[in-house]
């Protein structure tokens, strides 16, 4: 069956060098930065039926070094244009999301009018955090207004966790990798920050696509609404039905990071199968693996939807949002 990948990475060569650089030679704990080429990630697409990839860069993202802001400006400008020359050469292949140098407010401000309306772009890939800064901190807002405007699609892609006072802090279980436990909580974190600090309701205009099947979302979704209702005005509380409805209309939930055969139960508690999307995590998920994942997938969505809703998920879906 036909499919449309969301959640995949390129690695450009130049963000390459910059990584290594900069001490991300060994990203969120993980042995090294895995090989990429388009040529390698085709050939994987034509043996799954991936009819075409929507490519991101992953953790850290593109502000390398803490505080240096004019270093991750030239990072981000050097890193999209990189993908968007990919994307040209293989126009029926690859689109992608470009990156923004968060937390710098008035770099990424340039940079969505700079990306808004390239070929090939679909929507800006931010991690949960930079810095320290959540997404849905008031001082993102500014971005959130103009990705508002432009009816904008954010990818949110986990990264480590760390302190605002002290970004450089080490990372919680430090001895296991990151997307190990931590990307699904750092995925939690920012969309119970999206939502209690009012970021979904203020820009109607964007669409949330959500890493990992929810990540850890499911279980805790009741404990939040019911918070919400110490912590917040009257107008601002949430039921959890309301979260389950937010949920079902303003965002979308990839399919990477091994959801079967459990967690994709939590998720189809407090979501809908109308907004999943196929995603594979290649190349950080190597071929061999993607390739097995899919397997169980497959295997999981027939026991679990028809399949006209299967389509839906691996493609029919992705294109309601993308268009194409």
């Amino acid at each position: 069956m036909e499919k449309i990948d969301t959640h995949c990475h390129i690695i450009p060569s130049g963000w390459r060098r910059w990584c290594e650089q900069y001490g991300w030679d060994k990203p969120d704990g993980m042995p090294e930065i895995p090989a990429w080429s388009p040529e390698s990630h085709i050939k994987l697409m034509n043996q799954l039926h991936i009819k075409q990839s929507i490519l991101s860069i992953t953790s850290p993202g593109t502000h390398l070094k803490v505080g240096d802001v004019e270093l991750a400006r030239r990072i981000t400008r050097e890193t999209n244009d990189e993908i968007a020359t990919v994307c040209r050469q293989f126009p029926d292949r690859f689109k992608f999301f470009a990156s923004l140098p968060l937390p710098d407010v008035d770099g990424s401000m340039e940079e969505i009018d700079r990306m808004v309306g390239q070929e090939g772009c679909c929507g800006f890939a931010l991690m949960t955090n930079a810095e320290g800064y959540y997404l849905g901190d008031p001082r993102f807002d500014p971005i959130m207004q103009k990705l508002n405007e432009h009816k904008a699609v954010i990818f949110m892609h986990p990264a480590q966790c760390c302190s605002i006072d002290n970004p450089g802090a080490d990372k919680p279980l430090p001895q296991y990798p990151t997307p190990m436990l931590e990307f699904f909580f750092d995925t939690t974190r920012a969309v119970v920050n999206l939502l209690l600090t009012g970021t979904v309701s203020r820009y109607e205009n964007l669409t949330f696509l959500v890493s990992h099947c929810g990540a850890t979302l499911p279980p805790v979704v009741e404990r939040v609404a019911r918070f919400s209702g110490v912590l917040l005005k009257d107008s601002m509380q949430l039921s959890s039905n309301q979260v389950k409805e937010i949920f079902r209309t303003r965002f979308y939930f990839d399919l990477a990071g091994m959801p079967f055969p459990d967690l994709i139960h939590g998720y189809l508690r407090i979501g809908s199968a109308g907004r999943l999307l196929y995603g594979s995590d290649y190349p950080y998920t190597p071929g061999n693996m993607v390739e097995a994942l899919s397997d169980t997938m497959d295997e999981g969505l027939r026991d679990l939807v028809d399949d006209k809703t299967r389509k839906a998920i691996y493609s029919g879906n992705a294109q309601a949002l993308f268009g194409g």
